[in-house]
């Protein structure tokens, strides 16, 4: 069952497991359970996403209720007032914040976008990066003894596909687990050492203003048990 972080006559918010794509793809064609299906199922009645997450991303996912709602709040998305927040450990120590303006060019599927304009002109992304902690763990992976890790906070402020994971490896500091944008050393570090299998990229606050109540609403999603304990058991400085 779905973890439903909020609920109300509009919108249902849930926190999406790493591995559990929105809905169906035929990226992934050999996938039987999707967010939209499960949760339609779980709570009986259409939803309707109103962003993305990656499929290893795990967070905060919200869905509008009506189709009404589902437009409101894509407008408000799409004016960039929407503050998404997500949690991240990165290869290496990075500054202690850093913004990183950097145009990226449209992913497109080779199946489902064949028709698509293959030279179109990168796009405007834009993300923001805090850095909270830091660790250096005595095992060597690459060229040197030991290896650096650092725990971030990153504000995307737009919304392109891939973006904090193609940002993150553009400033040479790429997400631990990543298999695309990643280095692959390190993913395997975490996977043989710590028994982490998935993407360290977690979805942990989204903060909107209610397009009917015009409330202040911030959703929270907790990490899962792999990521948690691994937060847990390293031993970070705080920066």
């Amino acid at each position: 069952m779905l973890e439903v972080l909020y609920q109300d006559s509009d919108l249902i918010a849930i926190n999406k497991p790493s591995g559990l794509l929105v809905h169906r793809s035929m990226i992934d064609k050999s996938e039987t359970e999707f967010a939209i299906q499960l949760l339609r199922d779980q709570i009986g009645q259409y939803v309707y996403p109103l962003h993305r997450l990656d499929k290893p991303t795990s967070g905060v996912l919200l869905f509008g209720l009506s189709k009404e709602m589902s437009q409101q709040m894509s407008e408000i998305i799409k004016s960039r007032s929407v503050k998404k927040e997500y949690t991240a450990i990165v290869r290496g120590f990075t500054q202690e914040e850093g913004v990183i303006d950097y145009p990226l060019k449209e992913i497109l599927d080779k199946m489902t976008d064949s028709k698509a304009n293959q030279n179109k002109d990168s796009q405007e992304a834009v993300s923001e990066y805090e850095r909270i902690a830091t660790v250096e763990l005595p095992f060597s992976v690459g060229r040197y003894n030991t290896s650096r890790y650092s725990l971030l906070k990153l504000y995307p402020k737009t919304g392109r596909k891939h973006q904090l994971r193609r940002h993150m490896k553009h400033i040479f500091h790429p997400i631990v687990g990543d298999t695309t944008h990643g280095d692959l050393r390190h993913t395997k570090f975490f996977r043989e050492q710590f028994g982490i299998n998935r993407l360290l990229l977690h979805a942990s606050k989204l903060t909107f203003e209610h397009p009917l109540s015009n409330k202040r609403v911030a959703i929270e999603a907790g990490f899962d048990e792999s990521f948690k304990s691994l937060i847990q058991e390293l031993a970070w400085h705080k920066s």
